[in-house]
């Protein structure tokens, strides 16, 4: 069984019941998650062996949200306890025309008051074969750009396929600061996943002839962003999510896979949303599993985009599907009919 080791922020989530604003709320649902903890309950849901590294307070808070990834059978032996305060994140769904809103909370979290000796990684790397962080991670500023170079350099003297999600977050940091940091990271990287606006935000490569305001997507603007990265980088793959949002309840959904300059498009998916938060995580998730199961790359792709497609219709951050309600919808078993 594959070993996938995670490393990033856990948070407690607060939302408002339903579709209820944050003006008009007057109790919170509690749930938690986190880009990296995202990836690691997908993958253990698909049967695979995956680990969370983190940093949580060591109080009932933090016990909570290490409860969470246990519940859904994630290794969480490598977080580290330590810190006064779990970060937290407030997401207002939206609906219709009305845009999803998310308010941080996490400055001064324990992870991002993390120190490089809290993190053992030839330890935490013992017996796995990838490691999985997002750009999220670096984003909280600290020690945390010099312990992700420090986990890269670790997980490549060892052998492991490094992934990273670019997920750039405006409220976290600037466009510069993010290519800056980013640059320094990229070249231990082996698979790059990316929305449609990731590669322009951080390292300033846009798709031609693509307007997404305007719900227009260029498949040959996309595979020139792939090309580029792979020529400036030295990836392996480029994985590339393809969201057209018709509004924040409608939304189309595809992706590409880009290696061994060849791009493979998975079928494109209409969507009804129930939650969108956690749907590039559940196609990092799905990516990394098609992959270590051996999947050749359109079969890949195909698989990540209908696991993030369900995702879409799942509450909170995580893809709670199984391999085979994957494959059925991969498949073009996408008729929703009622399974007895």
């Amino acid at each position: 069984m594959s070993r996938i080791v995670t490393f990033g922020e856990i948070m407690m989530r607060l939302n408002p019941e339903g579709y209820i604003r944050f003006t008009q709320a007057d109790k919170f649902d509690v749930t938690y998650a986190g880009g990296e903890a995202n990836v690691a309950v997908s993958l253990a849901n698909y049967g695979m062996e995956a680990a969370f590294v983190s940093k949580v307070p060591a109080h009932e808070i933090g016990q909570a949200a290490i409860n969470q990834l246990r519940r859904y059978g994630v290794d969480t032996s490598g977080v580290v306890r330590g810190g006064s305060r779990l970060g937290v994140y407030y997401c207002e769904k939206g609906a219709s025309q009305r845009a999803s809103k998310v308010i941080y909370d996490r400055e001064g979290s324990a992870i991002a008051l993390s120190e490089s000796r809290d993190f053992d990684w030839e330890k935490i790397f013992f017996k796995a074969d990838w490691f999985h962080w997002t750009g999220i991670t670096p984003a909280l500023g600290g020690n945390l750009p010099e312990i992700c170079l420090e986990a890269c350099k670790a997980a490549k003297k060892m052998g492991l396929t490094v992934s990273c999600d670019l997920n750039y977050r405006k409220k976290l940091w600037t466009r510069e600061k993010a290519g800056e940091v980013m640059s320094q990271l990229m070249p231990y990287v082996d698979v790059c996943i990316a929305n449609e606006e990731d590669a322009k935000d951080v390292f300033g490569i846009a798709a031609a002839d693509t307007d997404l305001n305007a719900g227009k997507i260029s498949e040959t603007g996309y595979i020139s962003v792939a090309r580029q990265l792979t020529e400036r980088f030295g990836f392996q793959k480029v994985a590339i999510t393809l969201r057209s949002s018709i509004s924040a309840s409608e939304n189309d959904w595809a992706g590409m896979l880009y290696g061994n300059g060849e791009a493979k498009f998975s079928p494109k998916y209409h969507m009804m949303i129930v939650d969108r938060v956690g749907g590039g995580d559940s196609f990092g998730g799905g990516l990394i599993y098609a992959l270590l199961s051996g999947y050749d790359d359109q079969k890949a792709i195909n698989y990540a985009v209908a696991a993030s497609c369900l995702k879409h219709s799942i509450e909170h951050d995580f893809n709670l599907v199984s391999v085979e309600e994957v494959e059925s919808l991969a498949g073009g078993n996408a008729s929703g009919r009622v399974q007895r």
